[in-house]
């Protein structure tokens, strides 16, 4: 008998560079409406510079002390670092391409053109010239280079171009260099008016190309020679003691300061600048060879991405629709929670539920108090504003409100700081964990009118998501959330907050799974099951979706249950580490993600268990973040019709081949070959649900009533059948 081969893992970094090589190709995708594939572009570029300011920061500061150590992959730092610039580089090259030689061709086809300055008619040119003269140059303030000038620090992602001059300068010196940095209160696209002759409707100007036409008079008395735009990124990660900090939120309020003066981590700079000056540039930003991306274009692509907002082209951008609101959720919420658990599937379910429920909350004087977390809400909450209100009308109003959420820091500080100012009880979770966990508690006294004479009781309901309390993103994330009056469910829920706030021991959980307890042993141990499954000669499957797989032991325990003969279709949205289809170690594992309109985004884990299917929700991914170094819960779907509703939109998910990628062994995603007989079956699973939800119409997909509890998604059982085999 030859052993198994020892397990082995996909890079986390590299494939998380593929996941934005598959958005980028949805910019290329002619389904897709126009600006949506521009849209796609911007994300892209978007997530590269998150990428480098936290990963690529990371990675370079364990290289600079010397760290060695090394990841489940067997890569370390140096080597990672060499191998993300050559990954880096290939798709900013791409991204470039994918502007240049496809959609600005395709744009200006459409009359939306980016107007280059040798295209410039003299009425636009002179338009421009006057635009610069009285809405730009007033606000720049030109930095010539010498001792006493010294090369200024450039701000996070800002807008900078390099000058080269010749020539004296007041002082009868030659200078050399200049450097102009744009303000960020200056837009980065202008729109030519219409009325200017030679300008079609939707004419616009890059910002860098009118201070490049106009740099001359920024210098007067010297000739710039060369004018070339530049962008720094810099280590945004905040670097916060939280041991040592005796007010997590002041501390971290000193540190949102500093988070434009990181580190530079990379340089961008015009592809057409002279080596001579990009040497210059690196030189003088602690910049390696490695670091420079020089870009056909615009340095910030994602500026790109209010053309969708300032073009009138609806016939361009995805269909708009209307999220549903499903009948039992309008009215009495807390009575339709008490007859059964209902379930939200966003963004097809409107998010409007969830804050009608803590409106209601607020103001009903048998509601005595409301618990929440709070990860990410927006800079307006309409979650914090009903929470208020509840604090206002008098309710026991508790908030974990997480101040370290990534980006989202002065958000939340400020969120914290109006909640504090009402009477709200409010706290930053548990020093060296993120609360990740996205929950809701309602306690609310009530009388049983059908027995006469009973006493009141306190009654609980509670919400669980996979995603945040964030109306906007639930327009735009694909999420579950469960309302729910299971006294059960409630009961951990409340002892979960117990420990959040009184940082005591609690009871044992006895519905959820929690980490960093009992999560990673909870799936570990149902994984285990389904092996056991197997060796007793009854079929074992296992069916996931996430955003993320990187957590060693978790893909370890994964691999031994190929091996035993568990089926595992996992649907894993970005980053995965884990390697599938390798004879002897996961031949039974297959690997998909799918990308499209809405970003995917809820957790969902099942577990087939001899035909007893279990299947639970969570907030977190299966990375070491979220098992081991994060307050999260994963909560069980214990209605079966809610249960096999799940269970179906999963087998949907693995019948798609419009909007799915399917990961190699050697981390490459490819498309996966259509099985559909007809265009109907060929709709992308995103499309198919918002059709079946009722929300948009596409011939020949009826809605289904938002009563039914079992979306029909898979058309074909033979199509499901192949994707699952």
């Amino acid at each position: 008998m030859t052993s198994a081969p020892a397990p082995s893992f996909l890079n986390r970094e590299l494939s998380l560079l593929e996941f934005n090589h598959r958005v980028l190709a949805q910019a290329e995708d002619t389904r897709v409406p126009l600006l949506e594939r521009l849209k796609f572009l911007c994300i892209s570029c978007s997530n590269l510079d998150e990428f480098f300011e936290i990963r690529v920061a990371g990675l370079k500061q364990m290289a600079k002390v010397g760290a060695t150590s090394v990841g489940p992959d067997g890569s370390t730092p140096t080597e990672l670092l060499a191998m993300i610039s050559a990954a880096g580089h290939q798709l900013v090259d791409a991204q470039y391409r994918m502007l240049n030689e496809v959609l600005i061709p395709a744009l200006d086809a459409e009359q939306i053109r980016f107007v280059r300055r040798s295209h410039w008619t003299p009425e636009q040119d002179a338009w421009l010239k006057t635009y610069f003269e009285t809405e730009v140059m007033p606000v720049l303030s030109p930095i010539g280079l010498d001792p006493a000038h010294p090369f200024p620090r450039i701000m996070n992602k800002s807008l900078n171009f390099i000058v080269s001059l010749s020539g004296r300068d007041a002082f009868g010196r030659n200078i050399g260099y200049a450097v102009v940095q744009a303000p960020r209160a200056l837009p980065r696209l202008i729109r030519v008016p219409s009325s200017v002759p030679g300008t079609g409707p939707n004419d616009f100007v890059f910002l860098s190309s009118v201070i490049h036409a106009h740099v001359d008079q920024l210098f007067p008395g010297m000739s710039p020679s060369g004018c070339y735009q530049f962008r720094v990124t810099r280590n945004s990660d905040l670097l916060v003691d939280e041991a040592e900090a005796s007010d997590l939120l002041e501390a971290l309020e000193d540190e949102l300061e500093q988070r434009q003066w990181g580190d530079t981590v990379r340089l961008e700079v015009a592809h057409n600048c002279p080596d001579q000056l990009v040497r210059y540039l690196a030189e003088e930003l602690n910049l390696a060879p490695g670091d420079i991306y020089q870009c056909n274009g615009p340095v910030n692509l994602m500026r790109l991405l209010a053309i969708p907002d300032l073009v009138d082209r609806p016939d361009l951008k995805d269909p708009p629709f209307t999220p549903r609101v499903p009948k039992a959720l309008s009215g009495d919420l807390f009575a339709a929670m008490r007859e059964k658990d209902r379930l939200l599937q966003h963004p097809y379910d409107s998010f409007g539920p969830v804050l009608e429920l803590l409106r209601q909350a607020a103001k009903d004087p048998n509601v005595l108090a409301i618990k929440q977390t709070l990860y990410r809400t927006g800079a307006k909450s309409l979650v914090a504003e009903a929470l208020i209100q509840a604090a206002r009308a008098g309710k026991e109003v508790t908030v974990v409100v997480e101040l370290r959420a990534r980006f989202d820091e002065a958000d939340n500080i400020s969120l914290a700081e109006a909640l504090q100012d009402v009477g709200a009880h409010v706290v930053y979770g548990v020093v060296g964990y993120k609360t990740h966990a996205k929950m809701m508690l309602i306690v609310r006294r009530e009388t049983d009118a059908s027995v006469p004479g009973a006493a009141p009781v306190l009654k609980h309901y509670a919400h669980l998501g996979t995603g945040n309390y964030h109306p906007r993103t639930a327009r735009m994330y694909t999420d579950y959330g469960l309302m729910t009056a299971d006294p059960a469910i409630c009961r951990d829920i409340h002892n979960v907050f117990l420990q959040l706030t009184s940082l005591g021991k609690v009871p044992e959980l006895k519905c959820l799974l929690q980490a960093p307890f009992t999560l990673a042993i909870g799936v570990r141990a149902r994984i285990a099951r389904e092996i056991e499954q197997v060796q007793a000669g009854k079929p074992g499957r296992i069916v996931a979706k996430m955003n993320g797989l990187v957590e060693p032991e978790t893909i370890k325990a994964l691999y031994e249950a190929s091996q035993a003969g568990v089926q595992i279709d996992l649907i894993v949205r970005g980053m995965c580490s884990l390697q599938p289809g390798v004879p002897g170690l996961s031949d039974n594992i297959r690997v998909r993600s799918v990308i499209g309109r809405f970003l995917e985004h809820q957790r969902v884990f099942w577990f087939h268990n001899g035909g007893a299917d279990e299947v639970w929700l969570s907030s977190a991914d299966w990375m070491e973040r979220n098992l081991l170094r994060r307050v999260e819960v994963a909560f069980p779907l214990r209605d079966q019709a809610i249960r096999e509703r799940v269970m179906e939109h999963l087998l949907a998910y693995l019948a798609d081949t419009t909007q799915s990628w399917l990961l190699q062994a050697d981390g490459r995603y490819l498309r996966p070959e259509s099985t559909a007989d007809s265009e109907a079956d060929a709709i992308g699973v995103q499309v198919r649900m918002l059709a079946e939800a009722g929300v948009i119409t596409v011939p020949g997909l009826a809605a289904v009533d938002a009563a039914e509890p079992v979306l029909k998604l898979v058309p074909k059982p033979r199509a499901r059948r192949k994707a699952a085999s």
